[in-house]
């Protein structure tokens, strides 16, 4: 299978050539002023409001500060956190003993509940059942927002049908948001220290960081937008990236056997552990070539919030520089004449071993704005494959089509 199909889904991309030392030296850089577009807080500003995913300057930095933190793995409570996926994993199980041993799967919407569940336990200590409700309309509010005119000038003011109706999500949203709050505040357990108890604290005690707060982000608004954004971040583009990993394990049955030899070896059926998942190695590579072939999100955008200077280039304040992801990561210049072949073995010495210019790869973003979550998102699917791969095999459906499309 070759999967060179990012002229297909972006012809207009294609045409453009990337100047790989410009992306090396955007990667590396450090100042607050190139940060992400105004309109992620504007014409976004319902579904993101701001947010970490939306801010910029040095009130980014302070939820960065925050935020950040609580994804370190060795913060991750991994046997809570991921504890109800033994169990899907077991009414898999049953599903397939009921059919005779084989049953043909759409994993897209299992994976979706899946790392809905994860991601509640592990920042917020509620199950999916309880955040159901700010999931589904946090997506209703997506679809919504799909269907609206983004950029132009003062519409997101106007009260037409469209944006009313936007205005009803998002208050929906935040009231149930609070709602979580309030209950998780009243909560009598003292020795739960997930994300929401943190961001409780930072709105309650702004400390040194108080002169980095907008005067007009109430404490409230801090919380509601960041929940969104968290919910947002390690939902979606997770599921994505398990469906991805075990379609491509299930179109290599050679690295499929090696992948579940490696965990049946390292932890059996047992939940793997944090020191456990540090040892995967051939799993490791797996979802790091396939992150490469099909990252979680299609190309980055990045803002000059004031005038800046890049590899000769002046780019003036305003201006919006696009990086599309899979361009870089499927370059031959940089990855070899077999950059469209699935070759978990290139990340064998690391990133530095695989391409010419490390920068070039990234799935989880690139420099200081690189995605906090990362190596939570990395353990997150380290554990569905384990618990998935040693119980089943796994292979593709004869009506299955590969016509990757962006959504």
């Amino acid at each position: 299978m070759v999967h060179d199909w990012f002229p297909v889904v972006f012809p207009h991309l294609e045409q453009w050539r990337n100047e790989y030392e410009m992306v090396k030296e955007m990667s590396l850089c450090t100042s607050l002023n190139l940060g992400k577009p105004s309109y992620l807080s504007t014409e976004r500003g319902p579904l993101l409001g701001r947010g970490i995913l939306s801010s910029n300057g040095p009130y980014w930095a302070h939820q960065r500060k925050i935020i950040a933190p609580e994804f370190y793995l060795e913060r991750v409570k991994v046997q809570k956190a991921f504890n109800n996926s033994r169990s899907d994993v077991e009414n898999l199980g049953k599903k397939m003993e009921d059919s005779g041993g084989k049953v043909e799967i759409i994993v897209d919407e299992d994976f979706r509940s899946l790392s809905a569940d994860i991601i509640s336990r592990a920042c917020f200590g509620r199950s999916y059942v309880e955040g159901e409700k700010i999931f589904s309309k946090l997506q209703s509010l997506q679809r919504v927002m799909s269907k609206g005119s983004i950029g132009v000038p003062g519409m997101r003011h106007l009260p037409t049908k469209h944006n009313r109706e936007l205005w009803r999500l998002e208050r929906e949203i935040d009231s149930v948001i609070l709602g979580a709050v309030k209950s998780h505040s009243s909560d009598d357990d003292n020795d739960k220290k997930d994300l929401l108890q943190l961001l409780l604290a930072a709105a309650e005690n702004e400390g040194d960081d108080s002169n980095n707060i907008p005067a007009d982000m109430t404490p409230t608004k801090f919380i509601v937008d960041n929940c969104k954004n968290i919910y947002l971040a390690g939902h979606e583009t997770t599921s994505i990236s398990a469906s991805w990993c075990l379609m491509m394990l299930a179109a290599h049955p050679d690295w499929q056997a090696r992948a579940r030899e490696e965990v049946l070896e390292i932890c059996g059926t047992d939940m793997p552990t944090a020191d456990v998942l540090r040892s995967m190695k051939v799993l490791t590579m797996v979802i790091q070539e396939t992150l490469r072939l099909y990252p979680p999100v299609a190309y980055v955008v990045r803002e000059a919030l004031q005038d800046i200077h890049f590899k000769g280039l002046n780019i003036p304040r305003g201006a919006n520089i696009q990086v599309p992801i899979p361009r870089m990561h499927q370059d031959q210049v940089l990855w070899g004449s077999d950059a469209h072949h699935f070759k978990p073995e290139r990340f064998g010495s690391g990133v530095s071993g695989g391409c010419k210019i490390p920068q070039a790869y990234m799935p989880f973003g690139y420099g200081s704005r690189t995605c906090a979550g990362q190596h939570f998102a990395m353990a997150e699917l380290k554990v569905i494959l384990s618990l998935i791969l040693s119980k089943f095999r796994c292979s593709l459906s004869p009506a299955y089509q590969h016509s990757p499309v962006l959504d």
